[in-house]
């Protein structure tokens, strides 16, 4: 009588993959880990540690000429109060102070009205360039040309085009009629705002156009073609089809156009470098601690112009409920 020798049946693929997929996947996380050391490592070098030295200096006395004889003093650079000899209290600090107001107030003025033209007029370029027609990679590629011009060449063009004497600006509209004499643009407190806007404006639309071309392309075309079969009016495809589904692009691209216009410096320093009308928080910042010499205080409101920013961009994605992992559906 032989024996038969019966072999064990293979375990079954479903057992042994998850190891091995676990396994992989521990892998790509430590080589994810491994690759973005370095950028973390100059991230702490260039941005967290100058950020905390800076936040430390708020609460000194420091100045710009011995950076390290400065003496702990809490939080008067931001706000304290003294009393005098007839009994009355006067407050001092950056919180108290009508020209960090003034500045606070110029910055999210030019952030909001920037932000909010930018974006619409940005949707209104995505959508045209989006359409199929000749030459669009050429107007595609023009119409980043404002974008790619660096800030203080902008700047500098836009001031010969403002000026009241020899200016292109003055020029065209009292040809037209619209004005009746020269206007001094960025040197009047009224209309200084509004040429730093228009400059602002014809530079980071293109950027937004980009930014909003770029969630239009993921729109799959089946959609339009079914909504044209279907005779809906293009309007209506519009706000029930485009909108909604460009929305999570359009929201990161204000958020990355509302980052920029907080903390607005190079185009208001060189187009507008003294008026009141235009100074932001950084400018104002950048003054105490460089031209006044006022280390400590203008690091306190280089502090609070951080903070200022943090909980703006967070309470606009709470608000907005933005989702920035890309996993909502």
């Amino acid at each position: 009588m032989t024996s038969t020798t019966m072999s064990a049946p293979p375990p079954p693929a479903g057992i042994a993959r998850p190891a091995r997929r676990s396994e992989l996947q521990a892998e790509r996380v430590r080589a994810a880990r491994i690759f973005l050391l370095p950028m973390i490592l100059a991230l702490v070098l260039v941005a967290a540690w100058p950020l905390l030295r800076t936040i430390y200096f708020s609460f000194t006395d420091t100045s710009l000429t011995n950076l390290g004889a400065g003496k702990w003093i809490g939080f008067d650079n931001y706000l304290t109060w003294r009393t005098l000899s007839s009994g009355r209290t006067v407050w001092r600090g950056t919180l108290v102070d009508p020209a960090w107001w003034n500045a606070v107030w110029n910055t999210f003025r030019f952030a909001i009205i920037s932000v909010s033209i930018e974006t619409v007029l940005g949707l209104m370029v995505a959508l045209v360039l989006n359409a199929e027609f000749a030459g669009r990679s050429i107007v595609r590629a023009a119409i980043l040309i404002p974008w790619a011009i660096p800030t203080i060449v902008s700047a500098k063009l836009w001031a010969w085009l403002f000026n009241d004497q020899f200016g292109m600006v003055n020029d065209m509209l009292m040809s037209l009629g619209l004005i009746d004499h020269k206007i001094a643009w960025t040197a009047n407190v009224d209309t200084a705002m509004y040429a730093v806007l228009i400059v602002d404006i014809w530079k980071t639309t293109p950027f937004m156009a980009l930014l909003c071309l770029a969630g239009l392309q993921m729109i799959p075309r089946d959609m339009y073609e079914a909504a044209r079969i279907d005779g809906i009016h293009p309007v209506k495809v519009f706000f029930r089809v485009t909108l909604p589904l460009v929305k999570p692009a359009l929201m990161v691209a204000v958020i990355f156009r509302l980052l920029d216009a907080l903390r607005i410096f190079d185009l208001i320093y060189v187009l507008t470098p003294n008026s009141s009308a235009t100074k932001t928080m950084s400018v104002i910042s950048r003054e105490n601690l460089i031209d006044f010499d006022k280390f400590a205080y203008g690091s306190a409101q280089s502090t609070l112009l951080f903070l200022i920013i943090a909980l703006s961009v967070i309470l606009y994605i709470w608000l907005g409920k933005v989702d920035l992992g890309g996993e909502k559906q």
